[in-house]
């Protein structure tokens, strides 16, 4: 049996490293530097990555029959994951705007 309270940390940790390069990247915004913006969205998303693809083997575990235990940790993970995928899409989504922006002003 896996330990839930385990993948539920790797979640946690390699979302909100995500999370950190999504902060980075709107700093790079910011400033104009599109170029790093993006290779930060793209850092974030693979650790995104990892992090969904950490929950999604509990999962599948856990529907192949394998008994799991209830744990509230693994839960927050997965809302973590959520809101951080959120953040993500968003933060994507703004990047051909501040692009725009940023041509029009020259």
């Amino acid at each position: 049996m896996k330990d839930i309270n385990a993948v539920a940390i790797q979640v946690v940790m390699n979302a909100g490293d995500g999370r950190m390069k999504i902060d980075e990247a709107l700093a790079a915004m910011a400033e104009g530097d599109l170029a790093q913006a993006e290779a930060l969205l793209k850092e974030a998303e693979e650790l995104i990555v990892k992090a969904h693809n950490a929950q999604t083997e509990v999962i599948q575990s856990q529907v192949a029959g394998e008994s799991m235990e209830y744990s509230l940790l693994f839960i927050h993970a997965q809302d973590t994951i959520m809101t951080i995928n959120t953040e993500l899409r968003m933060t994507k989504k703004l990047l051909p705007i501040v692009k725009m922006l940023m041509e029009r002003q020259k």
